[in-house]
């Protein structure tokens, strides 16, 4: 058996979407554990559980729906998290996931081109029910790491990585292997396996979007962070530029969407 877990909310454009192409690459039988806030009813019956509590933490749903599978499932069935935005591309999935699965006990994405971020990242990560139940794995943010810049930053999925590390575990980081990139970080390919959509709930603004413009945006940014008496008027220039990265991003989001809905191989232009 495999069980999903997955977190939509504000919308459900990408449900029906996420539910094709996992129907249509997952041969085994598999049941989709989902959050869904302010999300129509209409799709409750489409998942085999659904949670509705107003929780905001997208990794305290996670963990959330990883209890409820822990508490159903067998040891050695599999966990998959998906976020919203992503889903299977290849038929090989679930070669791939009983192959590195049993070497590795645990494989995630690693957005390594967001400044070089190490967690496991909760776009597409797998494991076992009985390995999750051993690890007590933590979505949450905490663990501290220095990204590309030297800069200590924590994201979803720094408590996982700390477990791993305090264990020792060998897990398996799946990378981008785009050969065209719209954006550095948006509407990833991850080993030809799966796709991270990467803006498909929240604005399309990534970390990576904040070097655009050269070294003095970079550096106007930190000054902006540790210096209280320019934080005003630094502030007021970062959110302008912001504004024109969202109205890009969200452009070229909008033009990758449409291709979603309209092209089952939209993939292949990425690969």
């Amino acid at each position: 058996m495999i069980h999903i877990a997955t977190v939509h909310w504000t919308t459900d454009k990408w449900v029906d979407i996420q539910l094709r192409y996992i129907k249509e690459h997952i041969r085994s039988e598999y049941r989709v554990y989902a959050f869904l806030n302010d999300v129509s009813e209409d799709h409750d019956h489409k998942f085999y559980y659904v949670n509705k509590e107003p929780i905001e933490s997208h990794a305290i749903k996670l963990n959330i729906l990883a209890e409820i599978i822990a508490l159903s499932g067998e040891q050695d069935d599999i966990l998959l998290f998906f976020d919203g935005d992503a889903f299977p591309i290849s038929n090989d999935l679930e070669n791939f996931l009983q192959r590195e699965v049993s070497s590795h006990r645990l494989i995630a994405i690693q957005r390594s081109e967001n400044f070089r971020d190490v967690q496991p990242h909760p776009s597409f990560c797998a494991t076992t029910v009985g390995f999750w139940r051993f690890l007590k794995g933590d979505w949450k943010m905490g663990y501290l790491w220095k990204d590309q810049r030297g800069i200590k930053v924590t994201d979803v999925g720094g408590n996982l990585l700390e477990r791993l590390n305090l264990l020792e575990v060998d897990w398996l980081p799946l990378h981008r292997t785009n050969k065209h990139n719209l954006h550095p970080v948006m509407f990833g390919i991850y080993e030809n396996i799966v796709y991270h959509h990467g803006s498909g709930f929240k604005e399309p603004y990534e970390r990576i979007d904040r070097k655009k413009g050269g070294i003095q945006r970079e550096l106007v940014y930190r000054l902006a962070l540790f210096l209280n008496s320019l934080a005003a008027f630094l502030k007021r220039k970062l959110v302008r530029k912001q504004r024109i990265i969202i109205q890009e991003n969200s452009t070229l989001e909008r033009r990758v969407f449409d291709k979603i809905l309209n092209r089952s191989d939209f993939y292949k232009e990425l690969i």
